[in-house]
């Protein structure tokens, strides 16, 4: 088991009110499970996103990721897992618009120790990956919403981390990008990473093998996606 979260509970003061983001969640992720967690705006998917990728701790609870309570890790520690146990992909991209696609996959690789030559060589290695050999040198604004999700998923799979926690990755794609992209995510999972999928989007959370339901700050529904979405063979766009 990579992930145990019992009883999460998320509370947040906004003036006098409190608002509990997270009631009392309880899940427990595998290796190489692809999970979708789905929920309406304000069921506490996003924010259970950020207490599993260790970018927001939770006020009730307790966490163990890979074995070890997420609580009693220091600092560097925490900086560590979010830099090498754990790839992040954003709905927004969040690539830096001045650096080329290879200087953007290479940023991790800075903060993880590698020396100059190693950093390039891995940093092309997944842009080939994901199709975009030809695009390396192009900046964000040179390429299209799907390029750039590309460039994005090459950066979170960079450091060969474990889980790839992936927040709306299509939510800002037309449907036939969509599609490139979730095929994209069912190869990385078919490579042996554990692929966590937050979606609002019904047919999004379809290629999911297993289906996480949030409503209200708890689980409504946890169950096995029987009829899983396969999305072809994932070509550049």
């Amino acid at each position: 088991m990579i992930i145990k979260l019992s009883n999460i509970a998320k509370a947040y003061k906004i003036g006098t009110e409190t608002i509990h983001a997270l009631r009392s969640v309880s899940l427990e992720i595998h290796k190489n499970e692809y999970v979708a967690l789905m929920g309406p705006s304000g069921s506490g998917k996003s924010t259970l996103m950020n207490v599993l990728g260790c970018l927001d701790t939770p006020s009730d609870g307790e966490y163990i990721l890979n074995g070890i309570s997420v609580a009693q890790m220091l600092d560097n520690q925490l900086a560590e897992v979010r830099n090498k146990e754990i790839g992040f992909v954003f709905q927004s991209f969040n690539l830096l618009p001045r650096s080329t696609a290879l200087e953007n996959v290479m940023l991790p690789l800075v903060y993880a120790g590698y020396n100059k030559n190693d950093r390039l060589k891995r940093a092309k290695e997944v842009l080939e990956q994901v199709g975009l050999g030809e695009r390396m040198m192009h900046k964000p604004n040179e390429l299209s919403g799907g390029q750039r999700q590309r460039v994005a998923i090459a950066r979170a799979l960079v450091n060969k981390p474990a889980i790839i926690l992936a927040d709306e990755p299509t939510g800002n794609l037309d449907s036939k990008t969509s599609i490139e992209i979730m095929g994209l995510l069912q190869e990385i999972h078919k490579n042996g990473n554990t692929i966590i999928l937050v979606t609002h989007e019904e047919d999004i959370a379809q290629h999911a093998h297993r289906i996480v339901r949030l409503k209200d700050g708890l689980v409504e529904r946890d169950y096995k996606n029987e009829n899983v979405t396969l999305a072809g063979t994932a070509t550049a766009g």
